[in-house]
């Protein structure tokens, strides 16, 4: 059953279309598109359209150093301002398109369709790109949403195990963040890795419509938004301590879990705290199995000490305090300030290997690299 609705925004606003068969259709209805395309999905566009450029999904591809040649191939096939551009794709495809379209020609329209689980529960709405700057993650970026969203189910199918864990772990970050009962009525829906297309959409509309609120209240992430980097400073040194080898959606469902260890050694946590803490964690644990045995062959190991300087490296810390989010007293999200100091470098370090050991991660050297 197609589904649809509208995100408010100061661009004027855009349009989210879920559903099957979507990308058929609209490659129907649209022969001239100009495309922006991952490699592993170059064959769900035939031959008859000519202006495509095919992007290898991988970190280094959306770097500050790679987009000159995105921007030149663009020119290249004839890219005008009254291009409109069409990116299919998960993050990275998404966070090329945002960058490259607001800047090609002072900016061109564009349409988003999000073919990882991550993309459509959370990344493909709030108009964000982030590109990497010289190995640092995410350093640069700005706003600039689609003209609209199309979101095919369908590519669920395609998707490994891992990828579709990702997604799930922030649409739980998301409607955790949310004050109130939508954590709860997500927890009811019960979503695993055997997602079918009707819980697929269940869990799709519920993150998106979530996330809505933040954007619409804040959308250039200076008050409420910033609570969905929640998981995110930890979970960030993960993915990059390993090179990439945890996916980003697992890194920061990971990252949650060592928030939540950090909290409890920092704040006097409630019973009601609690019980939502450790409810947020066994979903966790139980979607990703011990030692992420359910959604990987062999979890890759991590070395404490580059865990560490990548998070000491976030964009999100001050020059004097690091910035992290984490549960309040009654289980609420709040953004804490810590001086950077040997106590609070201590602190951290235990909430990592904490929460590591919580999820029975048994691949963590503490010597240094």
């Amino acid at each position: 059953m197609q589904e649809s609705f509208k995100i408010k925004s100061n661009s004027g606003g855009y349009d989210i279309s879920l559903g099957s068969n979507l990308l058929e259709v609209f490659l129907k209805n649209h022969p001239d598109t100009f495309i922006l395309i991952d490699r592993n999905l170059k064959g769900c566009v035939s031959n008859q359209f000519k202006k495509v450029i095919v992007i290898d999904a991988f970190e280094s591809s959306k770097s500050i150093e790679n987009l000159p040649n995105i921007l030149l191939e663009m020119r290249k096939l004839g890219a005008n301002r009254k291009t409109h551009l069409l990116a299919i794709g998960g993050g990275i495809i998404q966070d090329i398109a945002t960058f490259a379209a607001s800047v090609y020609m002072r900016g061109i329209k564009w349409t988003y369709f999000p073919t990882t689980l991550l993309g459509m529960v959370d990344s493909c709405i709030g108009g964000k790109s982030s590109i990497n700057l010289a190995g640092y993650k995410n350093l640069i970026g700005n706003f600039y949403p689609p003209t609209d969203i199309v979101i095919d189910l369908n590519f669920i199918k395609t998707l490994p195990k891992e990828e579709i864990a990702g997604g799930l772990l922030e649409a739980v970050k998301i409607c955790f963040a949310r004050h109130g009962d939508t954590f709860e009525k997500f927890i009811s829906l019960n979503p695993r890795v055997s997602l079918g297309l009707n819980d697929t959409q269940k869990v799709v509309s519920m993150s998106l419509k979530t996330k809505k609120w933040f954007i619409e209240i804040d959308e250039y992430d200076q008050n409420e938004r910033l609570l969905l980097n929640y998981g995110h400073t930890f979970g960030h040194a993960i993915e990059a301590g390993t090179n990439y080898a945890i996916s980003h959606g697992v890194a920061v469902g990971m990252g949650m879990i060592i928030a939540n260890h950090f909290a409890l050694l920092t704040n006097k946590i409630s019973n009601k705290g609690l019980k939502r803490i450790n409810q947020l964690n066994d979903y966790i644990i139980d979607l990703v199995g011990r030692n992420l045995e359910n959604i990987m062959k062999k979890a890759p190991s991590l070395r404490i000490n580059d865990i560490l300087e990548k998070f000491d490296s976030d964009k999100k810390h001050y020059k004097d305090a690091y910035r992290i989010i984490v549960p309040d007293h009654i289980g609420d999200l709040l953004i804490q300030e810590i001086p950077i100091n040997q106590e609070s470098k201590a602190l951290i370090y235990s909430a990592y290997i904490d929460g590591l050991a919580s999820i029975g991660y048994l691949s963590v050297k503490q010597g240094l690299s």
